[in-house]
């Protein structure tokens, strides 16, 4: 194979036309001396395809912990001792938390459930939560409450959702080792009925899980086949009590790599900084990534674990002179 990055710059900088999945392996496989060259084609790729600006979003939860799903990385699974307990967001709550995103400048606010599915009651909260909140804010509302049926992406749609989250979390070849109690296949079927009603697809993954280059690279590669409109890129934030708590964190220069990879495998979608940034980066790194291909943020706290301030972000996008996506542009 001809110099991967060379092949890069001709075939994705060039033409906006995703490296493969062998592709996607080569930079993952980069020495470190290339990296720098690796992240400045990823930042060119970024800025000729989707443009300098970074869309901010916060997220919320509006039911935590309780979930009978055993993703071993979780610690809102109700199988595991991790010290995440059933709990219910209030919708003066919500609205409040939606209302604080807003002043922070992000267009997008997330509400997120630790559930298989949503079953009436979680619909019906929903329903009543996603009013309060459009009656009240002016931001985009997206959700993610687990696997849905035709009939709920339906009803997502009938509410104003904008956009559905939902992770496919790792290569398919790999998922077996990650979670028992559900499939990918399954996963799959929720983001094609997503896709097909209309809504904004948010589907990414965690890095970090055992997983092997080849496989991070088979990741991408099914990425770029669904074709989101945004990937969130996690890493392993090790959880006490889960399955994979003991895990080491990933290396940044690997971390570095990854979002390398997944920018010159995804030109045109929105690569999305998410869980795990902070001990896996840090600050200086975190700055290396929106210089190498990242271009949304979450602000604020994850679910379970603390994020930066939303104000350290807004601020290094200041010194970047990276401009915050404006609301009116994505309503």
């Amino acid at each position: 194979m001809s110099d991967v990055l060379d092949l890069a710059r001709t075939q994705v900088l060039a033409h906006g036309t995703g490296l493969d999945e062998d592709g996607v392996l080569a930079v993952l496989s980069l020495p470190d001396e290339r990296l720098p060259e690796a992240l400045q084609l990823a930042h060119e790729v970024r800025m000729r395809w989707c443009g300098p600006e970074v869309e901010v979003e916060g997220i919320v939860s509006l039911k935590t912990g309780g979930c009978p799903e055993d993703c071993h990385f979780c610690s809102q699974s109700g199988l595991f001792t991790s010290p995440v307990r059933s709990v219910w967001l209030d919708i003066p709550s919500l609205v409040a938390a939606a209302r604080q995103t807003a002043a922070t400048g992000a267009s997008e606010f997330c509400i997120v459930a630790a559930v298989r599915g949503p079953d009436e009651r979680l619909m019906s909260q929903l329903r009543d939560g996603v009013k309060a909140i459009q009656d009240e804010v002016e931001i985009n509302i997206a959700a993610s409450v687990g696997m849905l049926t035709q009939e709920q992406v339906d009803e997502l749609v009938a509410m104003g959702v904008h956009r559905y989250n939902h992770n496919l979390e790792t290569a398919r070849s790999y998922f077996p080792q990650v979670v028992s109690t559900h499939s990918w296949q399954e996963r799959w079927d929720t983001l094609r009925m997503v896709r097909e009603s209309g809504m904004e697809v948010c589907c990414g993954g965690i890095l970090g899980l055992g997983e092997t280059l080849a496989q991070r690279a088979e990741f991408a590669g099914q990425l770029a086949a669904l074709d989101p409109h945004e990937v969130p890129l996690n890493f392993l934030n090790p959880r006490p009590g889960t399955p994979l708590g003991d895990r080491p964190v990933v290396e940044a220069k690997d971390a570095l790599r990854a979002i390398a990879a997944y920018r010159l495998a995804l030109p045109r979608t929105i690569l999305r900084y998410a869980g795990g940034r902070e001990i896996t980066l840090g600050d200086l790194g975190t700055k290396d990534g929106l210089l190498g291909g990242i271009n949304a943020v979450i602000v604020g706290n994850y679910l379970t674990t603390l994020g930066r301030p939303a104000e350290a972000d807004l601020d290094l996008l200041a010194d970047l002179k990276m401009p915050v996506k404006a609301l009116s542009a994505t309503l």
